[in-house]
């Protein structure tokens, strides 16, 4: 007699955006829920609003979530089961009924230099174009170097260091984790500091986003989930939260867990300009890792750095 066949587990419906970075992203997803689970995933890629405005500074672009908003309307419409975002691009809260149910172990959270001529940021000559897109490292490195140029610079990985090979910019400024996952690390001249230029909120983590009623996707993301990263991450989103912030804003916040189990949550608000520079450093009990972020948030609003979003905002 032939035994029935066992039955086939049906795939996971991932949805990713499509640039090489996220597609990278998603596929490492999928291949630690087949390593944790054994359950195979499909991705279904999915153009969002950021993806489809590259003529703008995306601070320009207004609205939060441009590079989510669209994947978090197929996972509430349930034409997918998970969503694999950056961190970074997350806004401070979340449509009701969603959930980021998982964070994984985070990558170099660091901003890197990258050029073919010049060694460091402090080695740049005066007047020497910088590509980026960020507001955030627009006011850090102006603060610190007046004297440069900032150039906007949208597009993938490889388009921005195509049109660094090109001449167009003498550097750019990257995310450290996007060049070491898609294998160009060898590109990064320096890891700038983060008392330099302080990460974005979640820059280097990957985010899981899921429905909160399914219970069967939640038990298999707490298999990859990264306890440390998830607490650090929570506590920067705390900083975000209270200064009601997205991406596109200059505002910047690091958590780390000392060696002596505490966490150490650093958070900054600047104009753009980056001539006026507000920083707040708390440290306490990880497990009270939002309510230190928020406190740090907050702290940063009453000395004046509601007015400087504000005045961002209003552009």
């Amino acid at each position: 007699m032939l035994k029935p066949s066992p039955s086939v587990k049906s795939p996971i419906r991932i949805g990713t955006r499509g640039s090489e970075l996220a597609l990278w992203q998603a596929r490492h997803v999928a291949t630690l829920i087949e390593q944790s689970a054994g359950i195979p995933s499909e991705l279904t890629i999915i153009k969002t609003t950021g993806d489809m405005i590259l003529s703008v500074p995306l601070s320009q672009v207004g609205g939060k979530g441009l590079f989510v908003k669209e994947i978090e309307e197929a996972l509430l419409a349930r034409t997918i089961d998970l969503a694999v975002h950056s961190m970074k691009d997350v806004p401070a809260f979340l449509p009701e009924g969603l959930v980021i149910g998982a964070i994984l172990a985070r990558e170099d959270p660091r901003d890197a230099f990258v050029s073919g001529r010049y060694s460091s940021l402090e080695s740049l000559p005066a007047g020497a174009r910088v590509g980026t897109s960020s507001l955030r490292r627009m006011a850090q490195l102006s603060h610190f170097r007046s004297d440069l140029k900032f150039v906007s610079l949208r597009g993938n990985v490889g388009t921005r260091l195509r049109k660094l090979d090109e001449g167009q910019v003498d550097a750019i400024i990257l995310a450290a984790a996007g060049l070491v996952r898609l294998g160009f690390a060898d590109r990064i001249r320096q890891f700038l500091p983060t008392n330099l230029s302080l990460p974005a909120v979640g820059q280097g983590a990957l985010g899981l986003e899921f429905r909160a009623d399914d219970q069967k996707i939640k038990g298999i993301l707490d298999r990859i989930s990264d306890q440390e990263t998830t607490l650090c991450v929570l506590a920067e989103r705390g900083v975000l939260a209270a200064l009601n912030g997205g991406c596109q804003l200059p505002l910047a916040a690091h958590g780390r867990i000392l060696p002596d189990g505490r966490i150490e949550i650093v958070a900054r608000v600047l104009n753009p300009e980056g001539t006026t520079l507000l920083e707040e450093t708390i440290t306490g009990p990880a497990t009270d890792g939002i309510e230190l972020g928020q406190e740090a948030g907050k702290r940063l609003l009453d000395r004046g750095g509601k007015d400087l979003l504000d005045a961002v905002s209003s552009h």
